[in-house]
């Protein structure tokens, strides 16, 4: 948006549009495809569990670093 900081130079944005060209085809609008990160078709995060408190989350530190020293 013009007046604001440009995302490539050093300068502020005159709206020139380059910022929003595909990385991979310059002819084309970004459209956040994410083909330019080649990341997987998928990708995904593992959830081992929720911490509700300060506390649990220090219990479960304490016997990870408890399974370290006993191996």
């Amino acid at each position: 948006m013009k007046g604001e900081p440009c995302e490539l130079y050093d300068r502020e944005c005159i709206e020139c549009g380059e910022c929003d060209a595909c990385d991979l085809d310059p002819n084309k609008t970004c459209d956040s495809c994410g083909k330019c990160l080649h990341l997987e078709e998928y990708s995904k995060i593992l959830i081992d569990g929720i911490f509700e408190s300060e506390e649990a989350w220090e219990e479960f530190l304490a016997s990870k670093a408890n399974e370290k020293n006993i191996k």
